[in-house]
């Protein structure tokens, strides 16, 4: 088993829409893997079509993200979900960074992404057949807001 040691970038226009019509509470949020062909920027991507490269075949699949948590505490608003896993099988799932949309809205507006591995600059993570990549939320949740 895999686990990602990665990095986490929100899209630009994430946050505006957050703001303006997300519910974070409710809403249908999916994780996919791309290739190192993809290039990422969190200044001009803004909905899924944007994202190129996604990794295909070898039992790879957008993983729903489940028990998902928006929680506002003072003025921190924390997202969290449970850690999604990916299977590989009748190959190898070779990836390089991971992104994240919501699937609720017309568009599936990109919330964000990162690098699987950033050790040696980021490095592509390889899940061999019969074995799973397993995508680590950090026990603080995956992103928090703060208002001012």
């Amino acid at each position: 088993m895999a686990t990602t040691t990665g990095s986490n970038v929100m899209f630009n226009s994430w946050v505006e829409y957050m703001a303006e019509a997300a519910n974070t509470s409710s809403d249908s949020f999916i994780i996919g893997l791309t290739t190192s062909s993809w290039t990422p920027n969190q200044a001009t991507m803004t909905v899924l079509a944007d994202v190129t490269n996604e990794v295909s075949g070898s039992g790879y699949s957008r993983q729903t993200l489940a028990s998902v948590t928006s929680t506002l505490s003072g003025a921190v608003l924390t997202f969290d979900a449970a850690d999604p896993v990916f299977t590989a099988s009748g190959g190898s799932i070779v990836a390089r960074y991971w992104f994240i949309f919501d699937d609720t809205v017309a568009g599936d507006p990109l919330v964000n992404y990162g690098l699987l591995d950033t050790t040696a600059g980021g490095t592509n993570v390889t899940t061999t057949t019969g074995n799973t990549l397993t995508f680590n939320i950090n026990a603080s949740g995956l992103f928090t807001v703060t208002r001012s």
